[in-house]
């Protein structure tokens, strides 16, 4: 009889490093003497499963007829061993995954996201509204966001929709403050003042199986019909693949309840509407392959994504619907490539290229008639390269290429191309419980544009940059004996101004300099495990940060039109913050698990743009633009069995529409309450899990962009099969 045992698995819980007199982690010669007791432990079945199949046979010897051999290969059961992972990120990330990701009462990635701390979300409401985030008041396009590893981009106007991704098929959604903790990375994650990464889900099998089937079905409020396809399939040991297809269809109408008072506090107006114009079509289809190597793995992914929408607008001058339309086609493909060559020399090879195309219609021509057509293309390869000097020291060097095109129907357009090449120097050093990163990214940006004359388009070149950028990060474990991690980091980066920045028609300034971020952190986390009693985990980080933003580019109003803007360099911004976090993990009796977790930001952003805009209803000092002084939010999840019982909470404190921190521009805190239940069951091999949900609990309406009326209280209900 041959026997197969598992290897030792560890899963990141967080935990503890305390180091001896030899230098040497007493975390890790505890997971080590665990893993040797394991492995005694392994032998000493294996032995006894040998003296019982030895028995076995003696005994079937004397009953039936002696064997002189096995018949067939006897297996182990798969056994999986947990363990602490010792701590090992510099500035850890806020995570979502797993069961409390799938228990939001969220469907799209942007839902999510608005239950980390330091995040503000902008959305236009229903649907499908268009969603982006902004993190610690830097500006949206100072976020990036990673899909896999790779980023997702728009050269036209820096703006990533996340609405357009569904957490169906989202495996975590992590976000780093200033940037991964990890210097084995393309060049291009360290752009960005912030980052989120977006995992999509892998392929799980279980023994002896080789397909599985998913099918999503989710009905609910506003004509919601959303049907999902998910099919995983193992060729081998070392290739698997998956696809996915979601449909996503909703009349977007909703009741609102509208309410404005004057000033002086007098109601100037008190009335119920349905939002109209919220419809969405919409289909998403991915397909990937996942790959194994000797200490390596490579995957390839292809995306598309096709959407018609309507555009609701703002309700302004008494007018409660708009005809605007709007259509989106998303294509991309991208791979990855990553192997350990050498003990000491590890490298990453990524590629992707997108093509984008949008549609805005406008029929309205009392206002302006408006058909736009836009098509942008992006071509991406990145090589990264890590090479361990000492156990304890290791350097990466990365260089990335990207090619951006847009196209439009515009008149006098100037069709920009931009080419963009990073180099990355990073290191990270770890002495005792004292960890250090830091990088040096240089940017070159060439910029070129064309004019079209005689029918013939003719190039010229519009803007040269090249910039050096630093970054460092640090942490420290003061005590050997407690899980307490003191944190800092500064960070300069800048983003470039985009192709509407720079060449949009009659608004665009191609002279418009980059919009730079200064970051400073410093933190601390600690942390606690209980092997007994009720609480079995507590966790607890808080996060102090000032931010400057200079050469802030900002849209203003040229001549008499409400349609003629120009861009400049005018904006000066100072954030001042506080994030906290807060999480406990319970065993309650009778097999109930109870999860909970708070977050809650603090923050003081005022614009410094202007000394001479001083006066009563001046920008000058003001609280910048949606930016409320404090906002939180609350999770909690109870389980017991199959059954699971999810609360979520979000609040967002006062806040003003405009710079001008005046009554006018006053708007109110909201909050909302979101509820879910869901029970899994077996039907023969069939898992089915059933969540009924509901979104604004106690009905709050209320608007997250002034004059876009957000849902009411709205239910969904969704059926989940595992084949």
């Amino acid at each position: 009889m041959q026997a197969r045992l598992p290897p030792l698995t560890a899963t990141t819980a967080g935990g503890k490093a305390v180091t001896n007199r030899d230098g040497v982690s007493q975390k890790t010669c505890q997971i080590g003497f665990k893993t040797r007791r394991i492995e005694m432990r392994n032998i000493w079945l294996t032995i006894l499963c040998l003296l019982s199949c030895a028995l076995t046979l003696a005994a079937h010897d004397t009953t039936y007829v002696r064997h002189t051999r096995l018949d067939s290969m006897q297996y182990l059961s798969t056994v999986t061993v947990y363990a602490v992972k010792p701590y090992s990120e510099v500035i850890p990330a806020q995570v979502l995954s797993g069961k409390v990701l799938e228990a939001l009462s969220s469907h799209s990635v942007a839902d999510a996201i608005r239950y980390f701390s330091g995040i503000q979300l902008k959305d236009y409401g229903g649907v499908g509204g268009l969603k982006t985030v902004d993190l610690r008041s830097m500006g949206t396009n100072h976020l990036g966001v990673f899909y896999d590893g790779i980023q997702l981009g728009n050269a036209q106007n820096g703006q990533v929709d996340l609405g357009k991704f569904s957490l169906d098929n989202i495996e975590e959604v992590s976000l780093y403050n200033g940037q991964k903790s990890d210097v084995f990375q393309p060049a291009r994650d360290f752009g960005s003042s912030g980052a989120v990464y977006l995992r999509t889900r892998r392929p799980h099998f279980d023994t002896g199986k080789s397909d599985n089937f998913n099918v999503t079905l989710r009905t609910g409020s506003f004509g919601l019909v959303d049907p999902q396809l998910r099919w995983e399939h193992r060729f081998s040991d070392r290739i698997s693949t998956t696809a996915n297809v979601e449909y996503t269809y909703a009349t977007g109408q909703y009741h609102f309840r509208y309410r404005r008072l004057f000033p002086d506090g007098s109601l100037a107006w008190d009335t119920t509407a349905v939002r109209r114009n919220g419809d969405i079509h919409a289909l998403r289809a991915e397909a990937a392959v996942f790959g194994r190597l000797d200490d390596g793995h490579w995957n390839a992914k292809v995306y598309y994504y096709d959407s018609k929408r309507g555009i609701p607008g703002a309700i302004v001058n008494n007018v409660w619907r708009r005809a605007q339309r709007q259509w989106d086609r998303n294509f991309f493909t991208q791979s990855s490539f990553q192997k350990k060559i050498t003990e000491r020399y590890s490298t990453m090879l990524n590629f992707k290229y997108a093509h984008d195309y949008l549609r805005y219609l406008n029929p309205d021509t009392t206002l302006m008639y408006i058909d736009n057509r836009f098509w942008q293309d992006e071509l991406y390869v990145s090589t990264a390269n890590k090479y361990t000097l000492r156990p304890n020291w290791d350097v990466d060097l990365s260089v990335d290429y990207k090619w951006n095109y847009l196209d439009a129907t515009l008149p006098n357009f100037s069709y920009p191309t931009r080419h963009t090449v990073l180099g990355a120097l990073a290191t990270a050093y770890t002495w005792q419980r004292f960890k250090v990163q830091a990088s040096a990214l240089y940017t070159l940006v060439n910029d070129r544009h064309s004019s079209r004359s005689n029918g013939e388009l003719k190039a010229h070149h519009s803007k040269y940059m090249h910039k050096l950028t630093p970054a460092i990060f640090a942490s420290w474990r003061p005590w050997v004996e407690h899980d307490v991690v003191v944190r800092a980091f500064y960070k300069r980066i800048f983003r470039m101004p985009t192709f509407n920045d720079l060449y949009y028609t009659d608004v665009g300034n191609s002279r418009l300099r980059p919009e730079y971020a200064t970051q400073y952190n410093v933190g601390g986390q600690w942390q606690r495990f209980f092997d007994n009693g009720v609480v079995s985990g507590v966790k607890f980080s808080a996060d102090a940060y000032f931010n400057r933003i200079t050469d802030k580019i900002i849209a203003i109003p040229t001549g008499s039109g409400q349609y003629r803007w120009t861009m400049l360099n005018l904006g000066k911004v100072e954030i001042r913050g506080i994030d906290c976090t807060a999480r406990i993990s319970m065993r309650l009796p009778h097999e109930v698990l109870l999860d909970a977790s708070l977050n809650y930001t603090y923050q003081r952003a005022q614009d410094l743009t202007d000394p001479t805009d001083n006066q009563y209803g001046g920008s000058y000092r003001g609280q910048i633009a949606y930016v409320p002084w404090h906002n939180g939010s609350v999770l909690a999840h109870l389980g017991w069995r199959k059954l699971d019982v999810n609360y979520s909470f979000i609040y967002v404190g006062e806040r003003y529409h405009n710079s001008a921190n005046i009554p006018a521009n006053y708007e109110q805190p909201w909050y909302t309450h979101d509820m879910a239940v869901s029970y899994a069951f077996n039907v023969q091999t069939v898992k089915f899990k059933v969540t009924a949900e509901v979104n604004n609990v106690f009905n709050q309406y209320y608007d997250v962009v002034l004059n876009y009326p957000m849902p009411g209280r709205n239910y969904r209900l969704t059926l989940k099969m595992d084949l």
